[in-house]
């Protein structure tokens, strides 16, 4: 008899049937739609439960999203589910990411919001399950209620409220999402206070919150004459249908003040995600290692009016605090994404004055970060003299912040350097060819590599160590991969600004491309007249490396050729970017904005005196007129130019500095 079991057993198994055994194992939850990020990731995903009371060896199990192969993801050999435990697979759209100790189960293919059908078998390649699912929504996961019992249909998952990868579900699942409402009125500036309208989709219930938080079941509904507003306030409504899940939240922040002065950004989130000891992205929590270096990101609903005071964006996204050592200010920088998951892949505006670009991926809020309580202006001033220059600079507008209706001060608003960012400069489109480009922050060693690959810039960095380029064959090899020109530029202006933060130093490639080099975080310039960072620059090649691949500039400094040029190039730029009258104009339109909200600003933060910061911008354009008349003397020391070398290169730009650059009386 018992023979006669086993080889029924096994007839069934070959027929494509799973074993009783297998059916404790369910595909649990579906993230088709994730906008949270874990380890700098947000990997759609899907969660498999064992409901029965044993451990099921998974090993050569299958997953896929594709009935004519349903192979696409096998678990390795020794994968277990323990009795009552979860297993997450991570679905990548990608091939070749390596299994680590938290994140061990990686698919190559990825899930499609729009629904499709997904398909578990076992090792033996019976058919274990097959789920479908409907079109899914942003953070938004599709799975079974807690404590299903039984061979579940695609009739019994339905969507959560509360995504639970790796816990239990909530005991109810639904079978439809509530519309979105409306706010009838638009947000922005409003001197003399608003009644907001809201429109409700029929059948529902509008509740609010002016704190930030998501309105829940248990948030006040709305007025039906309106929300009346008597002082700056964020606004979020969500709709609420007995027997779906709630709405997204729709926000808005109304402004009342009596002037704007700048363009306005409005954040709005849950305190959870800003302030919360365990889980706040802008606080420094409890921990050994800070909220804030932890690169938390979290959804947000962003909003920028520009000068005019006209709503140019409001829609949801994900915010991280930016920065290293600046984080630790009170007023911290903040990077800003735009997200599918969230409703749109872009900010489809253009704030900038120098950019003619139709969208942005990311923006970052710069909270002045070392300049916090001197100048503010140093970066922006010093990054805009690089227009013109064919080399990538961020461009800049000053702006004002609210966070769920506070004041929140003066901030730049910057370009956030990652691949789009250099795609747009460059005139990229294809998407496959964006994704291949390379971005390198100061050695460019794999710690250092934000983007790509840095193989090449590696080995370009040691053969300019190692080889001669006075050698016609080695010159080729380095002219071929470094665009020379740029390179030049960026050690000059780092030269001339005097930036003694000289570790920040970018390079990236495009496809097909050159080496080339981002100007940015020059805000430590303006300093002093000593030679930092010269001495970094113009050294050995077989010097130490501190900070930065200084080995290409000063190769190419021992070829005549590329020496010769390098110096015209200083020259040429002294004298005509840095004569003062050129640099006094950009910081007059710095200030020209900067002055009138610092009050304000200074009021919130407590972090300067407006005598002091005059003191120190006037200070700061001291440095700004004096420092150029300084560079060819620091330059024959460093390069160990004669004087009549000096007197060829710059006699004519010094005695133009002398004279347009003279110290002030």
């Amino acid at each position: 008899m018992l023979k006669k079991l086993i080889l029924l057993l096994l007839l069934l198994t070959a027929a494509g049937y799973a074993l009783a055994e297998d059916g404790d194992i369910v595909i649990n939850e579906v993230m088709a739609s994730n906008g949270m990020f874990e380890d700098e990731q947000s990997y759609d995903w899907i969660e498999l439960h064992n409901r029965g009371s044993k451990t099921i060896d998974l090993s050569g199990w299958m997953l896929s999203d594709g009935k004519k192969n349903l192979a696409k993801f096998v678990f390795p050999e020794g994968t277990k589910l323990k009795a009552g435990g979860y297993i997450t697979v991570w679905c990548t759209g990608e091939d070749g990411i390596e299994p680590g100790k938290k994140s061990p189960y990686y698919a190559s293919f990825s899930l499609k919001s729009e629904g499709e059908t997904l398909y578990l078998t076992n090792a033996q390649g019976a058919r274990v399950q097959t789920l479908a699912y409907p079109q899914q929504y942003g953070n938004i996961s599709w799975g079974l209620p807690a404590g299903f019992a039984g061979a579940p249909a695609e009739a019994d998952y339905g969507y959560l409220v509360n995504a639970s990868r790796g816990k239990k579900n909530d005991a109810a699942v639904f079978p439809a999402r509530t519309e979105d409402p409306a706010l009838a009125t638009v947000g922005g500036f409003y001197p003399d206070g608003v009644t907001v309208q809201a429109g409700c989709p029929a059948g529902a219930v509008l509740r609010y919150t002016t704190d930030g938080d998501t309105p829940d079941e248990k948030s006040p509904v709305f007025p039906a004459e309106g929300l009346v507003i008597s002082r700056t306030t964020a606004v979020r409504v969500r709709a609420f249908r007995e027997g779906e899940v709630p709405s997204s939240a729709v926000s808005a922040t109304y402004i009342v003040e009596a002037e704007q002065l700048t363009p306005v950004v409005c954040l709005v989130t849950d305190d959870k995600y800003l302030f919360n000891k365990k889980t706040g992205a802008l606080v420094r929590g409890t921990g050994d290692i800070p909220n804030y270096d932890k690169e938390w990101e979290y959804p947000v609903n962003i909003e920028y009016y520009n000068a005019q005071g006209v709503c140019e964006i409001n829609q949801m996204g994900t915010f991280t605090a930016s920065g290293h050592s600046a984080r630790q200010n009170a007023q911290k920088s903040i990077a800003l994404y735009a997200r599918k998951a969230y409703g749109k892949e872009s900010f489809a505006f253009s704030p900038f004055p120098h950019r003619d670009y139709t969208e942005y991926q990311a923006l970052l809020l710069r909270g002045a970060n070392s300049d916090f309580s001197a100048t503010r202006l140093r970066d922006i001033t010093a990054s805009s003299l690089a227009e013109g220059q064919g080399i990538l600079y961020q461009d800049y507008v000053i702006i004002q912040v609210y966070i769920n209706g506070e004041y929140w001060g003066h901030y730049n608003l910057r370009e956030k350097i990652n691949k789009h960012f250099i795609a747009a400069w460059e005139g990229i489109t294809d998407e496959a060819e964006i994704d291949q480009i390379d971005i390198l922050a100061r050695t460019g060693t794999d710690r250092f590599t934000q983007h790509g690959d840095n193989e090449d810039w590696l080995a370009l960095a040691d053969f300019c160590k190692t080889h001669d380029l006075n050698v016609p064959e080695n010159l080729a090899y380095v002219e071929e991969r470094l665009d020379i020109d740029n390179l030049f530029t960026h050690a000059a202006y780092q030269i001339i600004l005097g930036n003694v933060d000289f570790t920040n130093v970018r390079v990236y490639r495009v496809p097909g491309g050159k080496w080339k080099y981002i100007l940015f975080d020059v805000e430590a310039c303006w300093r002093g007249l000593d030679k930092t960072p010269l001495e970094y620059y113009i050294k050995p090649v077989s010097g130490k490396i501190q900070g930065f691949r200084h080995e290409p500039l000063n190769a190419l400094l021992a070829v005549p050729e590329y020496r010769d040029k390098f110096l015209r190039r200083v020259a040429e730029l002294l004298g005509t970017v840095f004569v003062w009258d050129n640099v006094d104009a950009h910081f007059q339109a710095v200030t020209d904005q900067l002055e009138p909200i610092l009050p304000r600003h200074i009021e919130r933060w407590n972090n300067m005196k407006l005598k002091n910061w005059r003191t120190n911008v006037n200070a700061t354009k001291y440095y700004a007129r004096v420092r150029p008349r300084k560079i060819p003397e620091l330059l024959q020391k460093a390069m160990k130019l004669t004087d009549e070398e000096v007197e060829y290169y710059f006699g004519d730009v010094l005695r133009k500095l002398e004279v347009t650059n003279a110290k002030p009386e």
